[in-house]
This record gives structure tokens, C-alpha cells and sequence, in this order.
């Protein structure tokens, strides 16, 4: 789980298909176990364990991360978390119809790692910012002169 996905889940179906993703061998993407891929109330009753609903959204999708072991992400409404997915990983014992919690926790995507598209400050400049301003005074103006007393 240390590989930022190239692009976010979206539905099952698109991560289903034997896309290869960074840093994770091409005989481990396959198509996700369908028992493990049908557990969504298992991936987030674990979810839920560790965050509040309010902070989790809507199931984004799954993804197959070997032999019966598969990935379930959830949209992260954690504010300040922007980009981010919860995420579950379940796994089973061959020829078992019981669904084992792997792991919990958050990943980033790259809408939460990578900076969003440069903007010339230009266009970046509201009518607010560039109205007048009040000037302010110099130092100098402000000092007011001293004389200098004279040992006479």
C-alpha cells in the first residue's frame, strides 16, 4: 500500500481491468476476488472503527491487490484531507466465505499530493486587491526632528 494509484478508483469495473500500477508487480493485478469485492459492509463497518461517518463518503471502488486479497476505497471527507481515500484491506483463506480485516487506514491520491496548475499572478488578482490602498507614511515622516543641545 505504499504506491499512489496513477489515478483514482472510480467504479469497479474500471479497476478490474489488468491495468499495471507503479511499483506493483503485473502478476498481482488481476480481477479482484468477487467474494472479498462484494464485502463493502465488511471494508466499512473497519472504516468506521477508526473514523466517524460524517468523515466517510460514498464507496469509490475496489481494487485487487493479489490472491484473495482486495483493496475497498471510500471517499475522505476528513476536512484538511482533501484528495484522500479511506481504505480497507480485506483477505480470506482459500475455499473460506469469512472476510478477514487486513489493514485500515488513509491514502492520498494525486489530486492531494501534487499542486494544483500554476496561475500567473495576473490572473490571480482580484478587484479587491488591486484598489487603491491607503498610503502609508514614511519613517522619516513620522520621527519628529530632534536639535541638538550645544555645551554653550
Amino acid at each position: 500500500m505504499t504506491e499512489l494509484p496513477t489515478e483514482p478508483a472510480t467504479s469497479s469495473e474500471k479497476v478490474a481491468g489488468l491495468v499495471p500500477r507503479p511499483g506493483v508487480p503485473v502478476w498481482r493485478v488481476g480481477k479482484p476476488d468477487a467474494f472479498l469485492a462484494d464485502a463493502t459492509a465488511t471494508a466499512l463497518a473497519a472504516v468506521q472503527e477508526i473514523a466517524t461517518d460524517q468523515n466517510i463518503g460514498k464507496h469509490v471502488g475496489v481494487r485487487s491487490e493479489g490472491v484473495r486479497c482486495v483493496t475497498h476505497l471510500f471517499e475522505c471527507k476528513l476536512p484538511g484531507y482533501v484528495g484522500w481515500q479511506w481504505f480497507a484491506t480485506l483477505t480470506r483463506l482459500s475455499r473460506s466465505k469469512d472476510a478477514t480485516v487486513n489493514e485500515v487506514g488513509m491514502l492520498p491520491t494525486n489530486d492531494s499530493v501534487l499542486a494544483p496548475p500554476w496561475v500567473p499572478w495576473a490572473e490571480r488578482v482580484r478587484p479587491e486587491d488591486a484598489a487603491a490602498v491607503e498610503p502609508v507614511k514614511a519613517e522619516s515622516d513620522l520621527v519628529e526632528p530632534v536639535e541638538a543641545e550645544s555645551d554653550d
